[in-house]
């Protein structure tokens, strides 16, 4: 026989995410209740609760869930599009605020400066991210956007799309960054020729690549300081 489920109209209100949360503010609350936060309902068969412990579970963590792609939340019973980019934005706007710290300028003056703004960011990540930051004339960031997920290689990495997202953003210049899930930054062959690609048509638009970086866990390479650009 199925367990029962409790719904969250059956727990008392002030057991509830919400109540709990203006009542003793969000830094009591779990995981799990802040994720059904997001959320906002269940479905016919289970509370918001259970939805959100049942992602919980599905993660393992909210290092994998800021990796999990709307596709991946997808495929987890009761997460539907919807829901998924209530999920997405959320984490987004978390991860954006750790990043930003209290809104002062970066400006990068050398690899370590770029390093630093993305390690925490990337280093943990299981997939492969491509990631530019687009500068100013003054080398201060301006934006950030990441270009592809999944294995790198120069049919995920297009030229065009790169430079698309710079000139969409006034970049002067930009910096590609890409970690390695393994946590070991060496730079690959295919990781070298799509640097010279990208640089070659830098070039071409009149936008730098100033450096690419492999990040890996707590270490990093330039491939500028390297030699391959």
């Amino acid at each position: 026989m199925e367990p029962q489920r409790q719904f969250i109209r059956d727990v008392p209100q002030e057991e509830r995410p919400r109540e709990r949360l203006i009542k003793y503010g969000a830094e009591a609350l779990s995981h799990t209740e802040l994720l059904a936060i997001l959320l906002r309902t269940g479905t016919k068969k289970e509370s918001v609760v259970h939805l959100a412990g049942n992602i919980m579970k599905e993660c393992g963590n909210l290092r994998n869930l800021m990796d999990m792609s709307l596709e991946e939340l997808t495929a987890i019973r009761g997460i539907g599009p919807a829901k998924a980019i209530q999920l997405r934005a959320g984490l987004e706007l978390g991860r954006r605020v750790s990043r930003t710290g209290n809104g002062e300028v970066v400006t990068v003056q050398r690899p370590e400066d770029a390093a630093n703004y993305v390690m925490d960011e990337l280093r943990h990540l299981k997939k492969e991210h491509f990631v530019c930051l687009f500068l100013n004339t003054k080398n201060h960031i301006i934006a950030q956007e990441t270009l592809s997920m999944g294995t790198l290689n120069a049919s995920l990495v297009h030229p065009r799309e790169v430079f698309r997202a710079a000139i969409k953003c006034s970049s002067a210049s930009l910096i590609c960054v890409h970690n390695h899930p393994s946590g070991d930054p060496t730079p690959s062959a295919e990781d070298i020729a799509l640097t010279k690609r990208l640089v070659s048509a830098g070039e071409l638009v009149g936008i730098e690549v100033l450096d690419h970086l492999v990040i890996g866990d707590g270490r990093f390479i330039s491939l500028k300081e390297q030699g391959y650009m």
